[in-house]
């Protein structure tokens, strides 16, 4: 049993919740295109910020590479052209400013990027955020559903790096390496970035949200929290008791044990990984295709065994013919034939792909116009903006 759901049943908080959406996803084709063509921009646009809101929830599939930017930024202006679009758009740019950012960087991303976070009195997280018992409810049962789903509504994510890092002055990388454990659209850049966005280590100034604020977003009327107060008293506010105790939690991720694949070696090899489960690449040619779990890479960024699960299970349903392979890059090409020709190892550019031999080839850009390191996302929108009117 895990630690927050043993906390819930000894302190019979199992309490029905229901302000929060269940999120599922589904790993079917059609059951992702009925999502894409469920998008809705305007409403999204007016409502993105609750968490019942009309959002997409298509982020586990852009973050996995089924579902690319540019198709879908294609589609959406197609169908409901720029003014009713924009909104939408910038927000899935958030997404391509970060990757931006992560490519240049690299794992400097890893560490605070602009600005030293400060204060901070720990480096590990609030027991009460990993037990889901920080006492503000809606915060509370977002941490329940991300721990049910592997989905966190954004506002949620943004109020619960809040807490973590700017009220309990927790810095903000474990936390962060908490949350990307359990997401199924876990992306290093979205991620991180978002959380030291927050924690004002790429920001200008840190993110607060009162509880009235809280309340608005997630459907609670609760009073009397320690955030009910006036968003003056944040810069004095001491570090509230219930989230003074902290802990460390175990972050691993136990890799499937796969048998050797199958090379054809007449055939081009397609190296995947937990980041491009693109079902359209070089999809008419036959081809050696093999999602590569690295444990190397899972050492440094783990995934939690329900995350992996649903990862595997995704690239089985859009990937015809596919095969698991855990291990690491070399340990793949030890496999291959001494005389199987390097050429003829395709994979795709990404920051954890650095290490890859063969054929490298570019990711799908909303805006491969718009290339290089921008400090802020104002300045890269404003260059994006060029290439949609």
């Amino acid at each position: 049993m895990s630690e927050h759901r043993k906390w819930h049943q000894e302190n019979d908080a199992s309490k029905l919740f229901d302000t929060i959406p269940e999120y599922i996803f589904p790993v079917d084709k059609a059951a992702i295109q009925e999502r894409i063509n469920g998008i809705r921009p305007a409403q999204y646009a007016k409502t993105r910020n609750f968490l019942r809101g009309a959002v997409t929830l298509l982020s586990p599939y852009i973050s996995r590479g089924v579902v690319q930017l540019p198709d879908l930024k294609d589609m959406i202006l197609q169908q409901y052209g720029y003014r009713a679009s924009e909104k939408l758009i910038s927000e899935l740019a958030w997404r391509e400013f970060f990757q931006r950012v992560w490519q240049a960087k690299d794992d400097a991303i890893l560490q605070d990027l602009r600005n030293e976070q400060s204060p901070i009195t720990t480096h590990q997280i609030p027991a009460a955020i990993i037990n889901a018992n920080t006492g503000i409810n809606g915060i509370d049962q977002s941490i329940e559903a991300l721990y049910d789903s592997g989905y966190m509504h954004n506002h949620a994510r943004m109020y619960t790096a809040m807490l973590t890092t700017n009220i309990a002055q927790a810095h903000w990388l474990l936390p962060a390496q908490w949350m990307y454990f359990h997401l199924l659209d876990g992306d290093i850049a979205s991620n991180h970035l978002s959380w030291q966005w927050v924690a004002g280590s790429y920001s200008s100034k840190k993110y607060y949200a009162n509880q009235e604020n809280i309340n608005k977003y997630t459907g609670q009327t609760q009073r009397h929290s320690f955030l009910d107060v006036d968003y003056s008293e944040f810069a004095d506010m001491l570090v509230p008791e219930i989230l003074r105790t902290t802990s460390t939690p175990t972050l691993s991720t136990p890799l499937p044990t796969t048998v050797v694949p199958t090379i054809e070696v007449d055939l081009p090899t397609l190296v995947y990984n937990t980041y491009n489960l693109d079902p359209n690449w070089h999809g008419d040619k036959a081809a050696n295709r093999i999602l590569l779990l690295e444990p190397d890479h899972f050492a440094q960024y783990p995934i939690s065994e329900k995350v992996l699960n649903w990862i595997i299970t995704l690239a089985h349903a859009q990937v015809p013919g596919i095969q698991v392979f855990s291990g690491n890059f070399q340990d793949l090409m030890a496999l291959l034939p001494e005389q199987y020709p390097a050429q003829q190892v395709y994979y795709k550019e990404h920051p954890t792909t650095r290490h890859y031999k063969g054929v490298e080839e570019s990711r799908s850009w909303m805006f491969p116009q718009v290339q290089g390191y921008f400090n802020s996302f104002f300045a890269y929108w404003k260059k994006c903006e060029r290439f949609l009117r």
